[in-house]
């Protein structure tokens, strides 16, 4: 069946348009697993791949820490000010929204579809970055929550 390719190559060209690099690398690379038949690696891919991608990017954010840019001097002058407790507070909101995305994706997967055209939309016209789709998932489940509660259901 070819939809799959046909929707990949979409998105590459999708990506190549919004100029979105992620987008297109992630289509090329699918791409490339399907055409040399690793389809079987697929599953793999989707069960760690949040994972892997977590990891690295977590440790993206960890390397000034470990090349000693950031001193223990730097971060008691981070919660010194306001904006450094706003930091924080955003960090553990969003920390929450991802775990509540992930409970979202395991109990209504179907919300992916949504998620991942919410997501090259979000990058192709709003020139965002698709990092997200545990915190779109969380997102998705507070609105549901919220509208949910707004109509008495």
């Amino acid at each position: 069946m070819l939809y799959g390719e046909i929707v990949l190559v979409a998105l590459i060209v999708i990506g190549l348009i919004g100029r979105s690099s992620i987008i297109t690398t992630a289509a090329c690379l699918l791409l490339i697993v399907k055409l040399t038949h690793l389809d079987r690696y697929l599953p793999v891919i989707e069960r760690r791949g949040i994972e892997l991608g977590l990891l690295f990017l977590t440790l993206a954010v960890l390397v000034p820490f470990a090349a000693g840019r950031i001193q223990p001097k730097d971060i008691i002058d981070a919660f010194s000010g306001w904006v450094g407790w706003v930091a924080l507070l955003g960090g553990a909101i969003g920390a929450f929204l991802n775990s509540r995305g992930l409970d979202t994706l395991k109990s209504d997967p179907q919300l992916i579809v949504g998620i991942v055209i919410g997501s090259i939309v979000g990058v192709v016209l709003l020139r965002g970055i698709p990092v997200g789709p545990l915190m779109a998932a969380g997102i998705t489940a507070v609105l549901v929550k919220l509208v949910q509660l707004l109509a008495g259901k």
